[in-house]
């Protein structure tokens, strides 16, 4: 209540001084906020999530208010670390058909059927091969595949969701990952990117509602796809909107 007052107090003060300097006082504001709390789930072998996320994690932490936990895997049924869902704030998903079983995948459960913010990446569309339901409950997606690797994937901004927070300062880019197919997504989902091979479009990108839990989905996150600026941006753009907070820079 103390820092809200003294909050409250530099807002009144920014008003009388001025609409630049109310701004400055907000800039400086932003570094007294905590930190978005971030726990980074990995199991996706076949895309290195384990040294992707690390990077990404040296990114956030870099740039953003953001702290960073980690489950990272141990084996494909066992996922040490997820204890670490109770205390975040929103979750990114990246594993892949692990088996993980008990207690872990109780508190998996227990944190996506509360409505609590996801951020999901490729595989999370099939993260666990003994709950594939997460796809098309949680996520909203229809994970049946994906065509063959080879063609360039060429993302491209949907239309309708060229202002959309998630994809400010994105700039559409080509991706070596193959393109997933996702037909029959929910109904509620909001699409946001789609990708094209010759002769396939697919959506690749979109956002929902889950249990009054945002969700954000991609089956972008090839390890190059990691290295795109873009890519990174809009990962932490996501993870803010997921968690209902303004993206916060972290000061030079």
């Amino acid at each position: 209540m103390a820092v809200m007052n003294r909050w409250l107090s530099k807002l009144l003060v920014g008003a009388v001084l001025g609409s630049s300097a109310g701004a400055a006082l907000l800039a400086s504001h932003a570094g007294e906020l905590k930190p978005l709390r971030v726990c980074l789930v990995s199991g996706s072998l076949e895309y290195e999530s384990d040294a992707s996320l690390a990077k990404l994690q040296s990114y956030l932490e870099k740039h953003y208010q953001v702290q960073c936990t980690r489950a990272f895997i141990k084996n494909e049924s066992d996922l040490p670390g997820l204890e670490n869902l109770e205390h975040c704030d929103v979750m990114l998903l990246f594993t892949r058909r692990l088996k993980i079983g008990g207690e872990q995948l109780e508190r998996v459960k227990k944190y996506c059927l509360a409505g609590k913010p996801i951020v999901g990446i490729r595989t999370a569309s099939h993260a666990f091969q003994n709950w594939l339901e997460l796809d098309r409950e949680v996520l909203g997606g229809n994970y049946k595949g994906h065509y063959p690797e080879g063609p360039i994937c060429k993302v491209a901004i949907e239309p309708a969701a060229k202002d959309h927070p998630i994809l400010k300062g994105f700039v559409p880019f080509q991706s070596v990952g193959s393109l997933y197919k996702n037909p029959g997504l929910a109904k509620d989902v909001t699409i946001l990117l789609t990708g094209s091979i010759p002769n396939h479009i697919e959506p690749i990108a979109w956002t929902r509602t889950y249990k009054g839990g945002r969700i954000f989905y991609t089956s972008l996150g090839h390890q190059r796809d990691f290295d795109e600026p873009s890519f990174r941006t809009m990962i932490a753009n996501a993870l803010f909107w997921t968690a209902q907070r303004d993206v916060a820079l972290r000061q030079p």
